[in-house]
């Protein structure tokens, strides 16, 4: 079994931990590690066989029934290699390593390249919208005139947020999110066509529902917004959140079906808007979201559901 994250990841550790428990055999690295700290030998004699190794463990490739894929770095070059070969040896090592490991017949949760389209909000909400499910009204510009005249179609509020969800690196470290926001319409000036913009209509929640799909396992945890800066993006204030378990309308879980299916996954993390009127309104889906803190704080059994899916290919 491998694992593939970066070293400071909690998510990775939980089903390593219970991988452990079963006696399951793991490999635990960061794409980031290799060429410079991990060891890659494979050899085609009508199937891939050879050896992955570091300083401290081994696996046989021809043994690799599973992987669980993480979001790890990139390949990290030595400084002794000149530009621009820098830039080609990075990319060498990475076509090589996820090429080999493509080609062996593991289990994936999720495969990377799937997983790559999956995350592109545009793309999520079209497929969301084929599969029956309820999206907000949106618009991704960089033209202040297109976005006037979509605010004005909403005739109420906005919201602004990321399309890739991205994170701020500051001069002294720090690393923040950029939170979603409100907006008027009013508001709207010139600085929105300094890059391109997401602007979607303002859903009335009664709540929040994270939805995480494992194979075809549903985990439904309420999250209860209790400041104002919360009911617009829960993650900016985490301490004033309360949790709850729900379960998924029919309709909702047959659309969440279809669209895994249209893309591949075999996991998902769904962001839903309840309305007051119990309408599920889908906002987007991160397939490779985080869980833990919703098993920790709800009870639901994730983790376990993860460990089954990636059993599955154990021989």
């Amino acid at each position: 079994m491998l694992v593939i994250a970066e070293e400071l990841d909690q998510t990775a550790d939980l089903v390593i931990e219970e991988l452990r428990r079963r006696s399951v055999a793991v490999m635990r690295f960061d794409l980031a590690a290799f060429p410079q700290k991990i060891r890659l030998v494979a050899e085609n004699h009508g199937s891939w066989r050879g050896c992955l190794s570091d300083a401290r463990r081994a696996v046989r490739l021809e043994e690799v029934g599973a992987v669980y894929w993480r979001r790890p770095g990139r390949p990290v070059i030595a400084e002794t290699v000149p530009a621009p070969y820098d830039e080609w040896a990075g990319e060498e090592a990475l076509g090589a390593l996820m090429g080999v490991l493509y080609a062996l017949p593991a289990v994936w949760v999720n495969r990377p390249e799937l997983d790559g389209i999956a995350s592109h909000k545009p793309v999520q909400l079209r497929i969301a919208t084929a599969c029956g499910l309820q999206v907000p009204r949106s618009i991704i510009t960089n033209d202040l005139a297109a976005a006037r005249r979509f605010a004005d179609s909403i005739d109420g509020q906005l919201i602004c947020k990321t399309v890739l969800g991205g994170r701020l690196n500051h001069a002294n470290g720090r690393r923040t999110g950029v939170p979603t926001h409100l907006v008027e319409g009013g508001d709207l000036d010139q600085t929105l066509e300094l890059t391109a913009h997401y602007l979607q209509e303002w859903i009335p929640k009664e709540h929040e529902v994270r939805l995480t799909v494992v194979g075809e396992e549903f985990f439904a945890a309420t999250i209860h917004a209790g400041s104002e800066g919360a009911k617009v993006d829960w993650r900016t204030d985490y301490d004033s959140l309360s949790y709850g378990v729900t379960d998924v309308p029919d309709d909702v879980r047959v659309g969440v079906l279809a669209w895994m299916r249209r893309f591949g996954l075999t996991f998902g993390a769904f962001d839903f808007a309840v309305t007051p009127d119990g309408r599920w309104v889908m906002f987007e889906c991160n397939p490779a979201g985080q869980w833990g803190w919703i098993q920790e704080r709800t009870g639901l059994p994730i983790c376990r559901a993860v460990t089954d899916l990636l059993m599955t290919g154990i021989r």
